[in-house]
């Protein structure tokens, strides 16, 4: 349901288990805390590992004016997390936003975002959809609503699933992510294959299989779309944080996407 904003580099000759030589990441497990995803410290990492994936940025928060078609079948993608014209959650946050301030600047294309609603088209959208997104974007109860449809429709449900299967940080992390690019119905799908292949830890079986399974899953998904196909988000990122046994994301964290290097220090 969801793509990375900017792809740059190529990343593709890395094997499934590969974890980079690069930075000073140590291959000593970090101590386990058991804080989870959504004590926030832990989300603000969280929401910092999904803009290098998605934006090719750490700033998050730089994210409430991005808008592109990435032409991936979805129409316009935006906003912090995604949001897709094609795929209604984009259709969902502009209705919640015009509730809360009607006649904002997004509000006069709700009719168009109903109409497009499934499809990549932008009829009745260009050419001022996106220079009004940016402009409401300046809005700080626009950056509000979007930071509660990310929590509503992808983070909270995430990482309480991910709680559930007996999943620490590193896992719920992993379900997070998998729902903001599929969407609830393709990460439910990715959930159901590993389940398939390993036990959760919930039901007694080792978190570190289950979460391979998960991941492996995860990245057959992606392959199966163009636009999903470098899958370095998983291979070189969350597999290195498992492969470290980080299952508690604890800082320093280190990791690359698209072929650049990233790091979370503190």
């Amino acid at each position: 349901m969801r793509v990375f904003g900017t792809q740059r580099g190529t990343a593709y000759g890395y094997s499934l288990y590969e974890v980079e030589a690069y930075g000073t990441g140590s291959t000593t497990p970090p101590p386990t805390t058991g804080t989870n995803l959504d004590d926030p410290r832990k989300k603000e990492i969280a929401m910092k590992l999904v803009s290098s994936f998605e934006n090719s940025s750490l700033d998050w928060r730089a994210q409430f004016a991005y808008i592109e078609d990435i032409k991936d079948g979805r129409g316009y993608t935006a906003g912090i997390i995604g949001f897709c014209s094609g795929t209604g959650d984009m259709l969902d946050l502009v209705e919640r936003y015009t509730a809360k301030k009607p006649g904002n600047p997004l509000a006069p294309y709700l009719p168009a975002l109903r109409k497009v609603n499934g499809t990549d088209s932008h009829e009745g959208l260009d050419p001022g959809f996106p220079a009004a997104w940016r402009q409401a974007a300046q809005d700080s109860v626009f950056q509000q609503t979007q930071e509660e449809e990310r929590d509503r429709v992808y983070f909270n449900p995430a990482v309480s699933q991910a709680k559930t299967d007996g999943l620490r940080a590193l896992g719920q992390f992993a379900y997070y992510d998998a729902a903001v690019m599929h969407g609830e119905d393709g990460f439910r799908a990715i959930r159901a294959v590993a389940m398939s292949r390993a036990t959760p830890p919930s039901r007694g079986g080792n978190e570190k299989t289950y979460l391979n399974a998960f991941l492996d899953a995860r990245e057959e998904e992606m392959r199966k779309e163009e636009a999903h196909s470098d899958t370095t988000r998983v291979s070189t990122a969350q597999r290195r944080f498992l492969n470290e046994n980080n299952y508690d994301l604890n800082t320093p964290l280190y990791w690359s996407v698209y072929g650049d290097p990233y790091s979370i220090t503190s």
